[in-house]
């Protein structure tokens, strides 16, 4: 037997034994979906966007604020009656049942008054109060109610849920003075919100820009600017916030006077964020790429807007989100102290002003439903900025 009859003890590759191997067309045909369409490509924006889809209390946040928002933008629309009209002081909420007298199954909502049921307490003999079932408030959606004006332009006067007879409408009761808690409670989402939102926007922009001037230039501005930052986080802010509001007089107009707790809040709450932005700053300028383009001789303007603010972009988003739920439990907090909002504006702070005692609390609970908007609100935002915080740095 010659050398070459002899069967090699090693398998031959299989193209070797079938044929020329398959083209690269061909093997991209017979790949698979997963292999050819490969997430390479997949910008920052929709990286982080998929992570954060995954967080289901980040999609809650998301939902709830896009809603507070909604609501919030067109908040006489959404609310039932007149914040400013005075009915009966202290009225209990209303019932809300999905049948009508007789029984029978509604989809449109049944509004029963809280009235006089005829009958006294056995003991205190005080009378009892109930449901009016035999005469039920009559209610719909997209009704006619109290006249506003859509971005204080457009005359409007339709509502989404309301009484269709014109009655007085109490889902969640009276104040003391006879007024919606819950439309008050949603016209007064415009008061706080704007105050959270523009007290985040100034201090982001503040944090933001010495933040990043004092980490990249560094040397005496730098040291000069910590000391000033270690000066403003040293003073105990309460009492700093009670001073300076007590500073304008009462009977200044209320505008100037919620520009000045605007102004106060925002003064004494962008030092936290540019250290923050100061220690990013301070990592992101010792990277290669920020080393080439110094050397390549790039201005320090091109520098910080094109390499070092993108970077530290992600940072302030998630912060700002973290500290919208912040200055709102501030200005309930100081309104509720009589420190923020003077009528007749309407905020959720002022509305807690009527929470003062413990005999009104235990007479009347309802009046403590301004506190369920707060609650929403912080909860809503904090969600939302946890599941941005995971999905920017999953690490």
């Amino acid at each position: 037997m010659s050398r070459n009859d002899n069967p090699s003890s090693v398998p031959l590759p299989t193209d070797l034994q079938a044929g020329p191997a398959p083209t690269p067309a061909e093997e991209a045909d017979a790949a698979p979906a997963a292999t050819r369409h490969g997430s390479g490509n997949e910008t920052y924006g929709a990286l982080v966007w998929r992570r954060f889809r995954r967080s289901t209390m980040g999609m809650i946040g998301l939902v709830l604020v896009v809603l507070l928002l909604v609501v919030t933008i067109f908040a006489d629309f959404f609310a039932p009656m007149d914040p400013r009209a005075t009915h009966l002081p202290f009225a209990p909420p209303d019932m809300i049942a999905f049948h009508d007298p007789e029984g029978n199954f509604s989809l449109i909502p049944h509004i029963y008054p809280i009235g006089d049921t005829g009958e006294f307490d056995p003991v205190t003999f005080q009378p009892l109060t109930g449901p009016v079932l035999d005469d039920p408030t009559p209610t719909g959606f997209f009704v006619r109610g109290y006249d506003y004006r859509i971005f204080w332009v457009i005359p409007a006067n339709i509502h989404f849920f309301g009484a269709t007879d014109g009655r007085p409408l109490q889902l969640l009761g009276t104040d003391k003075f006879g007024r919606d808690i819950l439309s008050r409670g949603i016209v007064g989402a415009r008061i706080s919100l704007m105050i959270a939102l523009a007290v985040v926007s100034l201090t982001t922009i503040i944090g933001t820009l010495v933040g990043i001037s004092s980490g990249y230039i560094g040397g005496a501005l730098d040291a000069w600017v910590q000391r000033f930052v270690d000066f403003v986080l040293a003073f105990p802010q309460l009492p700093l916030y009670l001073a300076l509001t007590s500073l304008i007089p009462v009977t200044a107009p209320s505008n100037i006077f919620l520009t000045f707790v605007i102004f106060v809040m925002a003064a004494l709450g962008w030092a936290q964020l540019s250290r923050e932005v100061r220690s990013k700053t301070l990592s992101l300028a010792r990277i290669e790429y920020v080393r080439a383009a110094i050397a390549v001789g790039a201005s320090d303007r091109r520098i910080i807007l094109r390499h070092i603010l993108p970077n530290v972009l992600s940072h302030i988003i998630v912060a700002v989100s973290l500290a919208i739920p912040a200055v709102v439990l501030l200005e309930s907090f100081l309104g509720f102290l009589g420190f923020a909002v003077k009528p007749p504006l309407i905020s959720w702070g002022l509305m807690l002003q009527d929470t003062g005692t413990f005999s009104v609390i235990g007479s009347y609970p309802w009046i403590l439903s301004p506190v369920v908007f707060v609650l929403i609100t912080v909860f809503a935002f904090n969600a939302l900025g946890d599941g941005l915080r995971d999905a920017v740095d999953p690490y």
